[in-house]
């Protein structure tokens, strides 16, 4: 049993309530209403009197339905989303969240996202000048350094993205829908070969994915989010059954915001 201690992540008593303005509206007054938050509205609770902890070294799953809640416990871990008043999420050392978006500017290049991203996350200038070559060299984009990022492919952001993920050193590494889809056939050898061998070692992931066969692979634990509820497996085989013997219960906060909450 791992100690106290061990726990990079602590959430206690989390729940998580949005507030939702029906659109559907067809009067110009009624518009107006709830545009200026008169309205009337919906409050939908997403997350549920969630107890979790995150040990040292763990590789986590988190599994469930389109708008189940898996990015906003993923906010909720890096901080970017606050529980609702008597929650508590503490978060020891460092992180980096990898999506396919990844906080990249379209209209900066890809050198200066490079050096934005990299010094969000706590990477000084002169080691990002250092390593810039390694990074477009290993995202395959040694031409486009200095094209913004609008003109980009989602595959050649993801490369970016990835690259610039490879030299940061961080405890925690939180992934959404981001593993083994990045890049074309090559470049996914390429990705998961550093996946295996240095990007994952020594770190805790946190992995949001629909892809079964890697939650199976790698995941020690897996978080299964059904109707604002976590329920805990220590192995993934037996979480992966219960999702699937459950997906078909159809979930009343997916149901309703799906669209709006947590795409």
């Amino acid at each position: 049993m791992n100690s106290q201690n061990d726990n990079i992540v602590s959430i206690k008593n989390v729940s998580k309530t949005y507030t939702v303005f029906d659109h559907n509206v067809q009067s110009i007054p009624k518009q107006v209403f709830n545009f200026l938050g008169w309205g009337k509205a919906r409050k939908i609770k997403v997350l549920d009197s969630v107890y979790l902890e995150i040990n040292q070294g763990d590789f986590i799953g988190i599994i469930g339905k389109n708008g189940s809640g898996k990015t906003t416990l993923m906010h909720m871990i890096s901080g970017a989303i606050r529980p609702d008043k008597g929650g508590s999420v503490k978060r020891k050392g460092s992180f980096i969240r990898l999506s396919l978006g990844m906080g990249f500017n379209p209209e900066l290049s890809a050198r200066q996202n490079v050096f934005l991203n990299a010094s969000i996350l706590g990477v000084s200038l002169a080691e990002i000048r250092k390593q810039f070559g390694q990074i477009i060299e290993f995202a395959e984009l040694e031409t486009f350094a200095d094209t913004q990022l609008k003109f980009f492919s989602t595959g050649m952001r993801a490369r970016l993205a990835f690259a610039v993920a490879v030299q940061v050193s961080t405890d925690l590494l939180l992934m959404d829908e981001f593993f083994g889809g990045v890049g074309d056939e090559s470049f996914k050898q390429k990705a998961q070969k550093v996946f295996d061998q240095s990007l994952l070692k020594d770190k805790t992931v946190v992995l949001i994915s629909h892809n079964m066969e890697t939650i199976r692979k790698y995941c020690n634990r897996v978080f299964v989010i059904m109707s604002g509820r976590v329920i805990e497996f220590d192995n993934a085989t037996e979480a992966i059954q219960f999702y699937r013997a459950n997906s078909t219960i159809l979930d009343p906060i997916q149901e309703n915001t799906s669209d709006v909450l947590d795409p």
